[in-house]
């Protein structure tokens, strides 16, 4: 882990990997619950967690604290996504894992996934939990328009479009959420440590 500031009350931590970017991300949010830190916003990354409107001295006291593994941190929120698999692409992510359609969503269906960071766009949250093995690569050139609620898979990543809006990433399904509505009390409804299960329809 390594810690370096990238603005005057900004830090940011680089992680290994993915996993360690949870760990981090749920310890922070714990300390920062119980007052033992002081920290604006708390924002995961593919590979880092930016901590802003932190005080002069933030560094020394990361440096001393070691988060849970993944195994003993608290689960975070479930949400439940009713999913109706009928995505252009599902077709072809069966051949690619080289099993029927009716078997890619079953793996689809019982894999556990977890909000890893969001980015892209409000609200789009990019979701963990897929075996390496089921990484599909983004489609060679991005759709000029993809349907907002589409499910969609990459890169190692299960996302689902808030809004329409282009897309490279390859269509398993829809659902008929409102993932993302600026006039809500919290407009993203997938939050980074919030537990995701697709619900066939």
């Amino acid at each position: 882990m390594k810690v370096r500031r990238v603005g005057a009350s900004a830090l940011l931590i680089e992680c290994p990997d993915a996993t360690r970017v949870e760990d981090w991300r749920a310890e922070l949010w714990r300390r920062r619950e119980t007052g033992e830190l002081e920290a604006v916003d708390i924002v995961p990354g593919a590979r880092t967690v930016l901590l802003d409107g932190v005080p002069t001295g933030t560094e020394e006291r990361l440096a001393g604290w070691e988060p849970a593994p993944g195994g003993t941190r608290d689960p975070g929120p479930l949400v439940e996504v009713p999913a109706t698999f009928d995505g252009a692409d599902l077709p072809d992510v069966a051949e690619i894992w080289q099993v029927s359609v009716e078997e890619a969503v079953k793996r689809l269906v019982e894999t556990p996934l977890t909000v890893a960071f969001c980015g892209f766009a409000p609200g789009f949250a990019y979701l963990r939990g897929l075996p390496e093995a089921w990484s599909v690569p983004r489609l060679p050139a991005p759709r000029p328009r993809v349907p907002a609620g589409s499910i969609a898979l990459a890169a190692g990543y299960a996302g689902i479009y808030p809004t329409a809006s282009p897309g490279g990433w390859r269509l398993v399904g829809h659902t008929p959420l409102t993932i993302f509505e600026v006039r809500r009390e919290q407009p993203a409804l997938l939050t980074p440590g919030t537990r995701v299960k697709l619900v066939q329809q």
